[in-house]
């Protein structure tokens, strides 16, 4: 199988989807990011914690993680072993082609996954051969300049998304023993989500949950990865973009998702996905 040397841009650049088989003897150093697609990230080898949304899943070989377009995340990767992966990157595009062709939601797996805040699967031993093998065929399939190479690189893509959505349903409870999270925390992030476009500030935050505004600033920057402020700074920029690609006014944006002043929400918006929000479009 080809592999590839892991490219820091996180940025799409074919319409459907893209296929990463990813490896590297010295670890790479990712900061915490976040993509307007879908992310399928199987893991193969490597010392790695992968931090999600103040989640960490301690991963091992032949692990599944589930991404969607708000999810801020990133891997803790050790050194001493090599770090090999695979990763899937899928549009709203290729879903929507799916769902008319065979009238299926392959994204349901990822909605769910977010919504129980637990995107870790665990394939058992005859699951991973299949999916490895179906990777196998698609990276060949999309290296070869014969007749028909990309349908049949489509047609492997869609095999390997029926087997992950049945793998992630059929994921036994013990996978959670390799997940460290904390309540108070996992709260804190559910609330923020949900209350982008209200005040979200580290007093309000400490009153509301009842802890110390100290011990909460320690606590979550050591289970998320970030401070509060740019957990919720990079949560509504998220969402913003999100409007924007959906097709709402700039302005909407700014203002549902907190921004009181548009020239800071312009300023950080750039900072963060590097052009403007009127030019951030869907595709």
């Amino acid at each position: 199988m080809y592999k590839e040397q892991f490219n820091p841009s996180q940025i799409m650049t074919e319409r459907y989807y893209e296929f990463h088989h990813s490896y590297n003897e010295i670890p790479p150093v990712v900061e915490f990011h976040q993509h307007p697609f879908y992310e399928i990230f199987f893991f193969l080898s490597g010392d790695v914690t992968y931090i999600i949304e103040g989640r960490s899943y301690k991963l091992r070989p032949g692990d599944i993680l589930l991404t969607s377009s708000s999810d801020i995340h990133r891997p803790d990767i050790r050194p001493g072993r090599p770090y090999e992966r695979i990763v899937i990157w899928l549009a709203d595009d290729f879903f929507e082609h799916l769902q008319d062709f065979f009238d299926e939601d392959f994204t349901a797996c990822f909605t769910d996954a977010a919504l129980k805040d637990y995107r870790l699967i665990r394939p058992d031993s005859e699951n991973i051969a299949h999916l490895m093998q179906l990777c196998t065929q698609m990276s060949k399939a999309r290296h070869s300049t014969g007749m028909g190479c990309r349908a049949l690189a489509s047609a492997y893509l869609t095999e390997f998304l029926v087997y992950v959505s049945r793998a992630y349903y059929d994921a036994p409870d013990s996978v959670k023993n390799d997940i460290t999270e904390n309540d108070k925390i996992n709260q804190i992030i559910s609330y923020i989500n949900e209350n982008l476009s209200e005040e979200l500030s580290l007093d309000q935050l400490a009153d509301r949950f009842y802890i110390s505004k100290y011990y909460l600033s320690r606590q979550f920057k050591q289970f998320t990865g970030l401070s509060l402020y740019q957990y919720i700074m990079k949560k509504r920029l998220i969402s913003a973009r999100n409007m924007l690609r959906a097709g709402s006014p700039v302005m909407d944006a700014c203002l549902c998702c907190g921004f009181g002043d548009y020239s800071n929400f312009l300023k950080a918006f750039k900072r963060e996905f590097g052009q403007n929000p009127s030019k951030y479009s869907r595709g």
